[in-house]
């Protein structure tokens, strides 16, 4: 089984500091780059680029709204020519950097409401998934497994990613616990490792009630802005490999190429 590991980078922020992403970028297979939204500016883009590439990470577009303030975690209604200028806007300015350190933007995952948001509406689904493929078709869709993101980008024919979270819990209906609620996080490594391990094997979501849902898995997410995010990605990847599972770049997975 192909699976690949895949963690939100370049976030420098007053919410967040880069300081793991140099670590997490020796761990994961794939790295979705701030565009200066919701975090980061032109110097941790180049940087997290330049890193990336030094250790064979594929480069992923991570746009957001535009709310520093919130680190792009509070929703905002916008309309369809809004966001899809907003998504257009930000895979080119980070694919203007990559391309001129020589390297390709691969895929897109959209950050925090935006994402989440995207997750329950298939309208504003739809809105991304064709931004995205105005830009580029080929590039893959990195979308949380079983959201309206994931029905609406496969059904204009995009390259799908389905992905779990390794340090999130579930609801019963599929979608994270809100950071609002205390058992939104999973802290421990060793139980992000366990959580992982059984639902790529199961393929299907683990519900914090004890709830399983069937799912498609090709990638897991871990979060850089968790205390232990690097010990989390380290387990999680050792886990995986020992279970094994053959750890992949998204645009070297057989399903891309």
């Amino acid at each position: 089984m192909e699976i690949n590991i895949n963690c939100d980078l370049g976030e420098s922020s007053k919410f967040h500091s880069t300081e793991n992403d140099p670590l997490l970028l020796k761990i994961v297979n794939s790295a979705n780059v701030a565009c200066g939204s919701h975090a980061g500016d032109k110097e941790t883009m180049e940087k997290t680029i330049e890193m990336s590439k030094k250790n064979k990470v594929s480069i992923g577009a991570h746009p957001s709204f535009n709310d520093k303030e919130n680190f792009g975690r509070k929703r905002l209604n916008l309309s369809s020519k809004e966001i899809t200028n907003l998504i257009i806007e930000q895979i080119n300015i980070i694919s203007d950097i990559a391309n001129s350190k020589e390297i390709k933007v691969t895929h897109v995952k959209p950050h925090g409401a935006l994402n989440n948001m995207a997750c329950e509406d298939y309208e504003l689904a739809k809105t991304i998934s064709e931004a995205i493929t105005k830009v580029n078709k080929d590039l893959i869709f990195l979308v949380p497994t079983g959201s309206e993101i994931e029905k609406a980008g496969n059904k204009i024919g995009m390259k799908i990613a389905a992905e779990i979270f390794a340090d999130r819990n579930y609801e019963d209906n599929g979608n994270l616990v809100s950071r609002t609620k205390k058992n939104a996080m999973i802290t421990d490594p060793k139980i992000a490792k366990q959580h992982v391990i059984k639902m790529v094997q199961n393929q299907a979501i683990n519900c914090y009630s004890g709830k399983q849902i069937s799912c498609k898995i090709d990638s897991v997410c871990v979060h850089g802005d968790s205390e232990n995010a690097v010990n989390t990605a380290k387990q999680t990847r050792e886990g995986l490999l020992k279970s094994g599972v053959t750890l992949l770049a998204l645009d070297r997975m057989k399903k891309f190429i």
